[in-house]
């Protein structure tokens, strides 16, 4: 049998190919089909953009499922408050649930800054001190002597404030509880220090008292917001005034005469010891447990954080002491809310790529941040300010290749506020609950083969499109030109 030649192989491969030459000599070039591949060229052009652009998009997809948080049964809220009105003496900050969890006076996650009423800070961070025992009272009886006390007023308030080494003022109200407690046994403290140092032959301190609900201003200036309030002034603490405000501090130890007149002693000691200038700078041992500075301002800022089970609660900032009264009608819990939000702080890189998936990510995460809340005392005393916000959990999972990574995981809320009249002591609350379901953003990346398909299909399509247009405009031209040689003839 005789091979097959080898040009006879090649004719063979021949007839199979799709994209049959056609010779140049057999073409016609035409000014609709120049007019066509124009239009088909802009077209594949804008096509291709449109396809290259929607590759270059994030995709995503949302879905709600019950929340599998990663982060435990516990919440973390971060705060910045200002009070412009509560003094950090008596600033508290109390957590509760509806599982019976009741968590009173916080200080472990806490920090608290005297400011004014424009906000800005007086000083260094105002520490509340070790909690102490209960504080003890005396027994003794209220004999209504008056004598050995002296009642300061505001017109002779700085005099003898100037006059005495020591000057130790106890701010009580009458109706106060805790204060006609103290009152038998600082009047009996009184009277024995008055007969050790004689005011007049020895001249080195005073026991003295102010009537709040008589001295109401002079009570202001000096930041009593809760009765009784033993302040302990120096004479020459002026000279190092701060913010308007002489330096002093607060005694904060047990109520009976005894330890009264023992704190009186340790106070007195070093200035029988040496030079006054010297005392005024000397602080004994024994007295420092129970004395700590004053707050140089009516106002506190309260910054921080605490953890909470998730499930609804409030936290709750108000003041609050196991030994002093408060006047609820001149509690004013205005505040400005610098930062307030749920969960791990989201660093700035980490925010920003989560916008790049979803530009609208992270509006509501801190949506309290700037907002004030003032009573200007128009809907009365007793006015309690209540948040109320509705927390989600949102997560943004993105997909590299066919791995999987977590960008970002974040709390974001809702929140409701209003101001309330109350018959209790008025506070500040934020009432938070939960959502059991979270909110689950998937990126779903494009395949590059998909891309690539899509632009052989616009590029083939409209190519063989225009040919079919062209080719019909063509022979309608060759056949309206026949009908009109036709009508000549």
């Amino acid at each position: 049998m005789c091979e097959k030649r080898p040009w006879f192989r090649r004719t063979k491969l021949k007839s199979v190919d799709f994209y049959r030459k056609i010779p140049r000599d057999l073409t016609e070039a035409s000014l609709s089909g120049a007019g066509l591949s124009i239009v088909a060229a802009l077209a594949m052009m804008f096509l291709f953009g449109m396809e290259l652009n929607n590759y270059l998009t994030v995709n995503t997809s949302t879905s709600v499922i019950v929340d599998n948080s990663s982060d435990g049964e516990f919440l973390r809220i971060d705060f910045n408050i200002s009070f412009p009105s509560l003094s950090c003496e008596f600033a508290s900050v109390d957590v509760n649930d509806v599982l019976g969890t009741n968590r009173l006076n916080l200080t472990k996650t806490i920090r608290k800054f005297s400011i004014d009423h424009d906000l800005k800070p007086t000083g260094s961070e105002f520490h509340s001190g070790p909690v102490l025992h209960q504080i003890k009272h005396g027994d003794e009886v209220d004999e209504e002597s008056g004598e050995e006390c002296i009642s300061l007023k505001a017109h002779n308030f700085d005099q003898y404030s100037h006059q005495y080494p020591i000057l130790v003022v106890n701010f009580f109200a009458p109706w106060c509880y805790w204060s006609n407690r103290l009152k038998p046994s600082w009047d009996k403290a009184a009277k024995i220090i008055r007969e050790r140092y004689d005011p007049e032959m020895d001249g080195r301190i005073l026991l003295a008292k102010v009537d709040c609900t008589e001295e109401g201003d002079l009570c202001r200036r000096n930041h009593i917001q809760g009765y009784p309030s033993i302040r302990i002034f120096r004479k020459g603490s002026n000279l190092r005034e701060d913010h308007g405000r002489h330096d002093h501090e607060s005694y904060y130890g047990d109520r009976d005469t005894e330890s009264l007149v023992k704190t009186m002693e340790a106070l007195v000691a070093p200035i029988a010891m040496e030079s006054q200038r010297q005392a005024l700078e000397h602080k004994p041992e024994n007295a420092t447990q129970v004395k700590r500075p004053a707050p140089s301002a009516g106002g506190c800022r309260i910054e921080g954080y605490v953890r909470v089970k998730k499930v609804p609660g409030n936290l709750m900032i108000s003041a609050l002491s196991g030994s002093h009264s408060f006047d609820s009608k001149q509690m004013n819990l205005s505040h400005v809310i610098s930062h307030f939000s749920f969960g791990m702080k989201v660093l700035p890189r980490v925010m920003s790529d989560a916008k790049r998936l979803l530009p609208y990510i992270g509006r509501s995460h801190d949506r309290l941040n700037g907002r004030s809340f003032i009573n200007h005392r128009d809907v009365g005393a007793n006015v309690t300010i209540e948040h109320y916000l509705q927390v989600v959990k949102t997560e943004v999972i993105t997909r590299r290749s066919s791995s999987e990574h977590k960008l970002i995981e974040e709390y974001e809320y809702t929140a409701h506020s209003s101001l309330s009249q109350t018959v209790y002591m008025p506070t500040a609350k934020f009432h938070f609950e939960l959502s059991p379901m979270q909110v689950l953003i998937t990126e779903n990346p494009k395949s590059f083969w998909h891309f690539i398909t899509n632009v052989c299909a616009i590029i083939g399509g409209v190519f063989t499109v225009a040919g079919i247009l062209d080719s019909i405009l063509h022979n309608t031209v060759r056949m309206m030109k026949k009908v009109e040689l036709g009508k000549n003839f």
